[in-house]
């Protein structure tokens, strides 16, 4: 590991940058992995209940239920979030 973060002659405060960059770039990987299995779920779930007959194009109301249910999947995925975001906050704040 030590290779990779930089040669024995690093000082301490690159040592903890380099781990920090290291660290936002394993976040951000992750993150994206997050928002593309929900895509994908959100796809698969909308898909088995919005398309009953596949073809080779979708109805008017295919393409509205199909619509709706993803804004849904959105919706729901915002407010987990914002809660997500706010109970970390609250936790990580000092306690007085």
């Amino acid at each position: 590991m030590a290779s990779f973060l930089g040669s024995s002659s690093t000082s301490p405060a690159d040592m903890q940058s380099k781990k920090e960059m290291l660290m936002d770039s394993v976040r951000r990987e992750i993150a994206l992995q997050n928002a593309q299995e929900l895509m994908n779920k959100a796809n698969e779930k909308c898909f088995e209940r919005c398309i009953t007959k596949p073809g080779t194009a979708l109805s008017g109301s295919e393409q509205t239920c199909l619509s709706r249910c993803l804004d849904r999947y959105m919706e729901a995925f915002n407010i987990v979030s914002k809660t997500y975001i706010t109970r970390i906050s609250q936790e990580s704040a000092p306690q007085s």
